[in-house]
């Protein structure tokens, strides 16, 4: 039977029809440089990792939801409320984590290379299900293999923040380049500052979408020089001639990167 789904980020009524499943997958490691354990930090009385596998599980439009972690203290936890896969402990991304899980859970052939896979950031305890049901909705379009978010940036502090990844795109929604600096940059900064209220740029919500065939063939990719300079494993796709997809957004996401980004969530 064909499968009725929708997208809006303020409605739930039915417009498009398809034929394809889409899995979601929440990498969670133990091991990170700047916050080890982050997981299983406590945000207001449940872990990182529960807050965001319930945010994601309201997304109605996801056939799976799971987590993959090579962690046992993080699979024994997330056993407790969901689906969860250990992996291998080492992988170059998220992304690369993400195909492993997959191949676990598709083990018995349910799924195809014509449906598709969300990276769900782990460390984003308050994301939208509508921010999913667009990076969804972007995948239906059969030429889209890469699909991803961005939002727009009016602050010069967020905007000029190396830990905020920028994002220029083409007419057509392709994304030009990712960075760290503050892209575009205006040369005339007197201007800029006169610009109170106006859109600096866009930051990248680093939800990715992608047909189980792409994600394929961009893990098998050698990483490049641009991924090596910015440390975007985005870039590695750009740099071998993949598209990436850009959707906007206009609700915000908080990332977990240091324990004092806890004290900045929203309320």
């Amino acid at each position: 039977m064909p499968r009725f789904t929708a997208y809006s980020e303020s409605t739930t009524t039915p417009f498009f029809i398809t034929f394809m499943k889409f899995i979601g997958i929440i990498p969670a490691r133990f091991a990170s440089g700047r916050f080890p354990g982050k997981p299983l930090v406590d945000i207001r009385g449940k872990t990182m990792i529960q807050r965001v596998y319930e945010q994601a599980l309201k997304c109605s439009l996801l056939d799976e939801l799971a987590v993959a972690t090579d962690d046992r203290r993080i699979f024994d936890h997330v056993s407790s409320f969901g689906k969860v896969f250990m992996t291998k402990a080492e992988h170059q991304s998220g992304t690369d984590r993400c195909l492993e899980a997959y191949d676990i859970l598709n083990s018995e052939g349910m799924y195809s290379d014509t449906d598709a896979l969300l990276n769900i950031q782990g460390d984003e305890p308050f994301i939208s299900p509508d921010q999913i049901a667009l990076v969804v909705h972007g995948l239906t379009d059969k030429n889209r293999g890469i699909v991803t978010l961005k939002k727009s940036v009016r602050e010069a502090h967020v905007f000029h923040d190396p830990n905020v990844v920028k994002v220029v795109c083409a007419a057509n929604r392709k994304a030009l380049y990712f960075s760290r600096a503050p892209i575009p940059l205006s040369r005339d900064e007197s201007r800029v500052a006169q610009q109170h209220d106006s859109i600096l740029g866009y930051k990248h919500i680093g939800l990715y979408g992608f047909r189980i065939s792409t994600l394929r063939a961009v893990s098998a990719l050698p990483k490049g020089k641009l991924e090596a300079t910015e440390s975007l494993e985005q870039l590695r796709w750009l740099e071998h001639g993949y598209d990436v997809y850009v959707e906007e957004t206009g609700i915000d996401s908080y990332a977990v990167d240091t324990p004092e980004d806890i004290s900045k969530l929203p309320g």
